[in-house]
């Protein structure tokens, strides 16, 4: 077995692992079961990655987000790590490729979501799979009490169950009590695992709430106050692009950010941020997840995110380099009556639930019992307008058939273009030969992508081949279609909007199987946790960590020093320390003139800097003097 720490300087390149790490890839390799919490930018990935590198077999990662996936996919290929996703974004003819190379190939990840699991096509090729290890990340989604709860997520100790003596690793970087409790019972951990927790306490991290009547002044005062890369979350895309030119007005460099954006647009916009080239993002909650910049020196949240849980991934983006970073919310009296409503909409009515599910059904002309595992492009403004539905009705009614697993609903949505041979080498030279038209088309895209496209489907570029054979990206387009169409190639075109997937055959509206018990226990669960962070907003009594930590359930009696609480609380003691020694001083010069040593042996001030400075400001007041001898006295 390859030693870890050779695995780490290969792939990663480091040194050495980060605080827990270690002990958590141990307890993998020896086959246990894991639960890591760890905070965001706490390297959860290498938890599980670097043990899988050290085993024989394939890793099979659940995750419910084709975004991180994709990008987790690509990190692992550019480190020389042969890996494959399986998303709702594929034909069937590219996940059997997929399931086959796993099998036969030399894969060593394979990214799935957990509604994938539950296939008898995957379930089949799985048991054919030399499996090392299951790691489920976002492991809170498995809990009704977390804030992110998917159903989907309890089919995947179904699976488990095929293949029982196969060690998991769960990772959360946010987890509650009852969510941990939760995650080992539903996977089955055996024994009950080993439970791995870094302290949610960030001490380089200070967090502070600011109520105030002009927010947009307060932001570019903070912005201001403290130099370096940021990130301001808002919670509209209209937003977006008004902050952002807002602060470009004042002198600063920002970019706008949402899932609305074209791919291209995004990547270019997220790539001058990370490069220093702009100094502040604007962005939706969509902007952050799988991005590793360390040197983001403040978050600041425009309005209440929905839940603690939220804030603290959100907020914790700030000072991964553990430098010294701030988190701010900027609040005024608006903001909780507009988050009670934001909790309200999430939660739409079974009879609105049921309208967008039937006018969906007769936007694609799906008929009842049509349409299972099948994705189509999403216009969430056409299809509000063409059925005179509201579009924030519309997008939280779509969140909610996603979250009781009857459709799925992906926003800003993109994959690139892919290809592979459908037909063998002698079958495609013979093509060749009888379609000399398409025969320049055929040697340029072996001649830039290689012999794997026979095996495997590749990203490719229209572009690329266009340049390459001195001609018109569409005209490579349209060929390509047509040999599709033929039988030679598969080619699924690159998509970028958002889209719908039914993952169950279409139901009938007035049938739809909704869990309405889950339905209301999600609502109150919801109003709970808006409750909580209302409540930490609001209280300027306790140290910020301490109630992040006690939400978590990590009680301390300790305080971080360093939030707006602890540095009013400072403010306030040394005032008060000020005055005390003030009316020391004065008494003690009532009737004598002091050698400064003496003064501080006699009265023996708890801090005698500060005693000293109370000293120098009532010289320069006025209130005492020295005499000709450099005695202290009163004046």
């Amino acid at each position: 077995m390859p030693e870890i720490h050779a695995i780490l300087k290969k792939y990663w390149g480091y040194d050495t692992f980060r605080p827990l790490q270690e002990d958590i890839i141990h307890a993998v390799l020896e086959g246990e079961d894991v639960l890591a919490l760890l905070p965001t930018g706490g390297g959860k990935s290498i938890c599980f990655q670097v043990p899988a590198l050290a085993k024989e077999g394939i890793c099979i990662v659940i995750t419910p987000l084709i975004a991180l996936m994709q990008d987790q996919v690509e990190q692992l290929k550019k480190r020389g790590i042969k890996a494959v996703a399986i998303n709702s974004g594929m034909n069937k003819r590219e996940i059997d490729l997929n399931l086959d190379n796993c099998i036969y190939g030399d894969v060593k990840f394979l990214y799935v979501s957990p509604e994938r699991l539950t296939t008898d096509l995957f379930k089949e090729r799985a048991l054919k799979m030399n499996i090392s290890l299951i790691a489920v990340d976002e492991a809170h989604c498995i809990s009704q009490w977390g804030y992110d709860f998917r159903p989907s997520y309890l089919d995947i100790v179904e699976f488990r169950r095929l293949i029982p003596d196969i060690p998991v690793i769960a990772l959360t970087a946010t987890a509650t009590h009852e969510v941990r409790e939760d995650i080992r019972n539903k996977l089955e951990f055996r024994n009950q695992g080993k439970l791995f927790e870094k302290s949610f306490a960030r001490k380089n991290l200070s967090y502070s709430v600011r109520s105030v009547d002009d927010k947009e002044k307060k932001l570019i005062s903070a912005l201001k106050s403290v130099n370096g890369s940021a990130i301001v979350y808002v919670n509209t895309r209209k937003a977006t692009k008004e902050i952002a030119t807002l602060l470009y007005r004042n002198g600063m460099s920002a970019e706008f950010y949402h899932a609305g954006l074209r791919h291209e647009e995004r990547s270019l916009k997220q790539q001058k941020w990370v490069q220093n080239k702009v100094r502040v993002m604007v962005a939706t909650n969509a902007f952050g997840m799988g991005i590793d910049k360390p040197d983001v020196r403040f978050v600041i949240h425009m309005n209440l995110p929905m839940d603690l849980e939220s804030y603290y991934q959100e907020a914790g983006r700030a000072g991964r380099d553990e430098k010294k970073a701030f988190a701010l919310i900027i609040l005024n009296k608006a903001d909780i009556l507009e988050l009670k409503e934001r909790v309200r909409l999430q939660h739409p009515s079974t009879e609105m639930l049921k309208r967008v599910y039937q006018s969906l059904a007769n936007y694609y002309k799906l008929a009842v019992g049509s349409g299972g595992d099948i994705n189509y492009d999403f216009d969430l403004h056409q299809f509000s307008e063409n059925y005179k539905l509201n579009h924030l009705e519309v997008y939280n009614a779509l969140k909610k058939l996603e979250d009781e697993e009857l459709l799925q609903f992906n926003e800003g949505f993109y994959s690139p273009s892919r290809l592979s041979f459908v037909v063998d080498n002698k079958a495609l030279y013979e093509f060749q030969i009888a379609n000399a038209k398409y025969d320049p088309l055929i040697k340029a895209i072996l001649r830039i992508y290689g012999g794997e496209l026979f095996s495997n489907y590749l990203k490719i570029s229209e572009l690329q081949i266009a340049k390459f054979l001195q001609t018109d990206e569409p005209i490579i387009v349209s060929s390509l279609l047509k040999l599709d169409e033929l039988g030679i190639i598969s080619y699924e075109k690159q998509k970028d909007s958002p889209q719908v997937v039914f993952i169950e055959q279409r139901h009938a509206a007035e049938n739809l199987p909704l869990n309405h018990s889950r339905l209301k226990q999600r609502s109150e669960l919801a109003h709970a946790k808006m409750n909580a962070i209302i409540d930490y907003a609001l209280d300027d009594k306790r140290c910020r960590t301490a109630q992040l930590l006690d939400y978590f359930g990590e009680h301390t009696y300790d305080e971080c020093g360093v939030c707006d609480v602890c540095i009013a609380k400072k403010k306030k003691e040394h005032i008060h320390e000020q005055h005390q020694y003030h009316h020391q001083i004065l008494a003690a010069t009532e009737s004598k003139s002091w050698v400064i040593d003496e003064l501080l042996e006699q009265l023996n001030p708890k801090d005698k800097e500060e005693f000293l400075e109370t000293i120098r400001q009532m010289v320069d007041t006025g209130e005492l003097e020295y005499d000709e001898h450099w005695l202290l006295r009163k004046a």
